[in-house]
């Protein structure tokens, strides 16, 4: 169905109740098309989330790891088949290599972290990924770091450590796994913008779903197992709903601007914390919140200012 021609031909009354909704939220259809993908998205990880911790009591989290880019790649396969040939052909395979054992990294410590952390706080953590992000392209690509930018991830790791506390509660181990995986994706994060310099964004995702696969499949044999029925279709679950979540990202920054839509994706950890509370019988602690807004503020203010940094005239 084409949505958008569905939109366009509301009723005069229809259209002009969306005008003055716009008016009112300042933006244009694709800003509040772009707005709403993204709310999309946060509800989609939060549910992909919430599949992972219900079925990681029976199934290990590295199997569905692997299952998971299973059915990354067959919900992928119709994009791959329609594109041809030409996205595989690259130059730079190693680092393809190196960005899917990094994907894959990040996505298995994740879910481990979820099958032993609760839903939220796994969340809040998640959002330091743009941080560990900025302090590799300092150390890695010799990016400079300015006083703004250092303060707001000065801000963003004290809201880490408010989630957890070291020396006042004992360190779990789901919130290290939770960081790991954090800075697996922020490592993932750099080696996107190297390839992106010469690679489609199209070639970047078609060798990260090629070597997805396999390296997740090495992870899961030894801890293999066979999955039910039942748990085969939560297992596709979370992988229809992760590919929803990346689709509606992508379109998302695709319709709107960055500050429209980038503040939405806190939504996530208030779609985890509801689902963890209605479902998990889980209780967000205040500090789960506290920190979890101080690292999303770190990290959106961090990305508002790369995007000015990289939109500005260059000095005369």
């Amino acid at each position: 169905m084409n949505w958008r021609a569905v939109f366009l031909s509301t009723p005069r009354r229809g259209r002009g109740a969306g005008v003055a909704t716009r008016r009112i939220l300042g933006g244009s259809a694709g800003t509040l098309r772009g707005m709403a993908l993204m709310l999309v998205a946060g509800l989609c990880v939060a549910a992909m989330s919430a599949c992972v911790r219900h079925v990681s009591s029976d199934v290990h989290p590295m199997v569905i790891g692997f299952f998971r880019a299973v059915f990354g790649l067959l919900a992928f396969a119709p994009f791959l088949l329609r594109s041809g040939l030409k996205p595989l052909k690259t130059r730079r395979v190693g680092l393809h290599a190196v960005r899917g054992i990094l994907n894959v990294a990040g996505m298995l410590t994740y879910f481990t972290a979820l099958s032993l952390a609760p839903l939220a706080k796994v969340t809040a953590l998640g959002f330091s990924a743009p941080l560990f992000a900025t302090v590799l392209a300092f150390l890695v690509l010799g990016e400079t770091i300015r006083a703004r930018r250092i303060t707001a991830l000065i801000v963003g790791y004290l809201g880490a450590l408010v989630i957890v506390r070291p020396g006042f509660v004992a360190l779990d181990t789901g919130s290290l796994y939770a960081l790991a995986s954090a800075a697996a994706w922020g490592l993932g994060m750099i080696v996107i913008k190297v390839l992106s310099r010469t690679e489609s964004s199209m070639t970047i995702t078609v060798y990260m779903t090629l070597f997805g696969m396999p390296i997740a499949l090495l992870a899961a044999a030894p801890v293999w197992q066979t999955p039910t029925l039942v748990q085969a279709a939560w297992l596709a679950a979370i992988g229809i709903l992760a590919s929803l979540a990346n689709l509606s990202v992508a379109q998302a920054f695709k319709e709107a601007d960055l500050t429209a839509v980038l503040p939405l994706d806190f939504t996530k950890l208030i779609w985890a914390s509801m689902i963890g509370y209605l479902v998990f019988a889980e209780v967000p602690s205040p500090w789960t919140w506290v920190g979890g807004i101080m690292i999303f503020s770190a990290a959106t203010y961090i990305a508002f200012r790369e995007r000015r940094t990289r939109t500005a005239p260059p000095d005369p």
